[in-house]
């Protein structure tokens, strides 16, 4: 009845199938040529407003979640169900086929060298014959006829299923890519070392995507070639869940880190505008502690009881050097002051600094004196973070989809029948064989049965 549905028959078109691949194959080829989203929205007033609509609609600049990907899908999908459904009858029937009696012409126009007469009872040779089907094939049966008998054996008849597996992996695979861009998503961030992130811009219709745990960048290092081209950079990162640290990591390129079903990858990194100055301090000529600080930062001096601020940190004021900013205040004082990383060599140039400007001093605050080390540059790193929920599909159609192919192309449905027939004194055996494909492989095995009737035959 379904047959001869117009609709159902249109599904069930195996050229609806080549047209479909076809369309796919064509359209995506001709995606990647195409802007990106970012790209289209820098150019997108220069189209016309029909085309604009268009591209918008299909979201061609993100064909992966378009109206238009889902639809070719979803229409591949129908067209392999259906397909299957139509073929499932004549291939159950050829599973279930029973190995008696034989097909007409089964013996019909068989070469004289698979055709041989012995002079044993009969009973003796089928008790042979049997012993040799049932060590080289699992499923071996008997059935005595008019003349004789025939023994049956077969090997591969599940290989007609094998285009259902690749159809299943098809399917798996379409599931898991559906699966994945739906409830799946990709993000861009940049954390800058010491930072901690738990959301991020989406690239994805610009959303805000939460996670439910952070990201802290513990270290950010990066080694460079002699012509300052990188050579290597790593992130040392943490992931931080209900206050805890639950799992850190170094993350490198093409060394991604999972956490929570999410899958961090290294994929840029950069310099911010901010500067580090690594301020280290000594305490009535003790020495003290080392800090690196960034505008805006705080710390504390004699045990909480004086609180300091980074004002700014400079990496060449007045040519000078690199310097930083200073306020500290306690209930007795309240001073700010310039820590330079070269005071030794400006003191040399003007050694009453101290005097003509006080703010130059580094000891301001006693009895603490301030010193840089060095500054250095902060890096961020970027990561493009991904969750894709359809990935054990599409894994998983991949295997079946190689198993699949192996039986479809290398294991076949093959068929052996011996018949045994009385000739006066004699019996006359005769073998043949079918197979759904590789007639060759066939007749190698065919050869190899004869010849080893034969030797046991005549042992």
């Amino acid at each position: 009845m379904l047959k001869n549905n117009a609709l159902w028959s249109f599904f069930s078109s195996v050229k609806l199938t080549i047209i479909l691949l076809m369309f796919i194959v064509l359209v995506f080829t001709a995606a990647t040529f195409l802007p990106s989203r970012e790209v289209f929205q820098t150019f997108a007033g220069q189209l016309s407003p029909a085309a604009a609509k268009v591209f918008l609609f299909f979201q061609l600049s993100d064909l992966y979640h378009s109206p238009l990907f889902y639809f070719l899908t979803i229409l591949l999908s129908l067209n392999l169900i259906i397909c299957s459904i139509n073929r499932f009858p004549r291939l159950w029937k050829q599973y279930k086929s029973p190995p008696f009696p034989e097909p007409t012409g089964s013996f019909d126009h068989l070469p004289p060298r698979l055709i041989t007469t012995e002079a044993k009872e009969i009973s003796e040779i089928k008790l042979i014959i049997k012993s040799i089907l049932k060590k080289q094939y699992r499923s071996s049966k008997a059935a005595d006829t008019e003349s004789g008998s025939i023994l049956y054996a077969e090997k591969g008849r599940f290989s007609v299923f094998g285009v259902y597996i690749v159809h299943l992996s098809i399917l798996l695979m379409i599931a898991g890519a559906i699966i994945g861009s739906i409830f799946g998503f990709a993000v861009d961030i940049n954390i800058k070392e010491g930072e901690t992130v738990n959301l991020a811009n989406l690239s994805k219709d610009n959303k805000i995507q939460h996670l439910d745990f952070s990201v802290r960048c513990d270290k950010f290092i990066v080694e460079f070639y002699e012509d300052g081209t990188p050579k290597t950079y790593r992130s040392d990162l943490s992931f931080v869940k209900n206050g805890k640290v639950e799992k850190q990591g170094a993350l490198l390129v093409n060394h991604p880190l999972t956490f929570n079903k999410v899958r961090f990858y290294q994929s840029s990194y950069g310099v911010v505008p901010e500067i580090k100055a690594i301020v280290t301090y000594t305490a009535a000529g003790k020495k003290g502690g080392s800090m690196a600080l960034v505008a805006g930062d705080t710390f504390d001096l004699m045990d909480g009881k004086a609180r300091g601020f980074v004002m700014r940190v400079e990496e060449n004021i007045r040519q000078l050097g690199p310097a930083a900013k200073l306020r500290i205040i306690s209930p007795q004082k309240d001073v700010h002051f310039w820590v330079f990383q070269q005071i030794d060599h400006i003191l040399a140039v003007n050694p009453n600094l101290y005097t003509e400007a006080p703010l130059f001093n580094p000891g301001l605050f006693t009895p603490f004196v301030f010193s840089i080390d060095r500054v250095e540059q902060i890096y961020y790193t970027g990561l493009h973070i991904v969750r894709d929920p359809g990935v054990p599909l599409v894994a998983l159609g991949g295997l079946l989809m190689v198993a699949g192919l192996i039986i479809v192309f290398f294991v076949s449905h093959q068929q052996f029948r011996v018949r045994l027939e009385q000739e006066g004194e004699k019996i006359r055996i005769s073998i043949a064989g079918w197979s759904n494909r590789n007639d060759r492989h066939l007749q190698k095995k065919i050869d190899y049965l004869y010849r080893q009737i034969n030797e046991e035959l005549k042992a």
